[in-house]
């Protein structure tokens, strides 16, 4: 019975082991149905967004389409690029882990850090050239600040060289600017957020406490890191490719 005992805690005794599972298998499942649960009502935060978009872009196609046009599609498609690049590296980061390699487990990380934080880093000279721009949403309308109401100076103009097409007014384009920043913005929060998951990941890797019976908060990661860049999937060509045959 005592041997018994003892072989019972052989198997299911590994050191991260939390006292109310059973096994690290059942842990590990427990956390990936955890992180779905999770990503669903991020899917609903993010589709009341893209329901917005929706709405917005029906009701201003010209609008939309001149401040799209505005966007610097180079910079948009390098920044696609670069995440769909750090879904690799996050993959076989998790592969790494799983088949025990700690080594190429933390160079697949730190590869994955600095791929986000490039993206950021992209981001904001985006941000920068819009407020040199002022195409800051309360800012474009000289003057006056978004609302309700339809001023005078709204007319299709080309103050901030959008090339407004026909039909389409500074109001309107404001609208398209308060879209695109709310989802850049909340998708650069999320980023902010995974960067400071892969730096906690790497600090264990880096302590070995990680191995092959032990990767679930490797494995949680990767899937939240996954998420955030198919959201970006979706953001570059509804934000960036909308009109963009008009551009000439």
């Amino acid at each position: 019975m005592i041997e018994s005992h003892a072989t019972t805690q052989e198997v299911h005794g590994h050191r991260a082991l939390q006292h109310h599972f059973e096994n690290m298998e059942q842990q590990r499942e427990a956390g990936t149905i955890g992180m779905w649960v999770f990503l669903v009502t991020e899917i609903m935060f993010f589709g009341g967004m893209f329901l917005a978009y929706a709405l917005y872009r029906n009701m201003f196609p010209a609008a939309f389409a001149s401040a799209s046009n505005h966007l610097d599609i180079t910079l948009g498609a390098v920044n696609t690029g670069v995440l769909i690049l750090s879904s690799f590296t996050m993959a076989m980061a998790v592969y790494f882990t799983q088949v025990g390699k700690q080594r190429p487990q933390i160079i697949a990380l730190v590869l994955t850090l600095i791929l986000g934080l490039a993206f950021l880093g992209i981001k904001a000279v985006e941000y920068h050239e819009k407020y040199t721009d002022r195409l800051i949403p309360g800012h474009l309308i000289p003057g006056a600040s978004f609302g309700p109401a339809v001023q005078e100076h709204d007319q299709p103009m080309d103050a901030h060289k959008l090339h407004l097409l026909p039909g389409a007014t500074l109001k309107q384009v404001e609208m398209f600017y308060w879209i695109y920043f709310a989802m850049t913005g909340m998708h650069a929060l999320h980023m902010i957020i995974g960067a400071g998951l892969l730096i906690f990941l790497i600090i264990w890797s880096m302590k070995g406490r990680f191995d092959p019976e032990y990767h679930g908060p490797v494995e949680v990661v990767g899937l939240y890191w996954h998420f955030v860049d198919i959201v970006w999937i979706f953001l570059f060509p509804l934000l960036y490719l909308l009109g963009r045959h008009f551009e000439h």
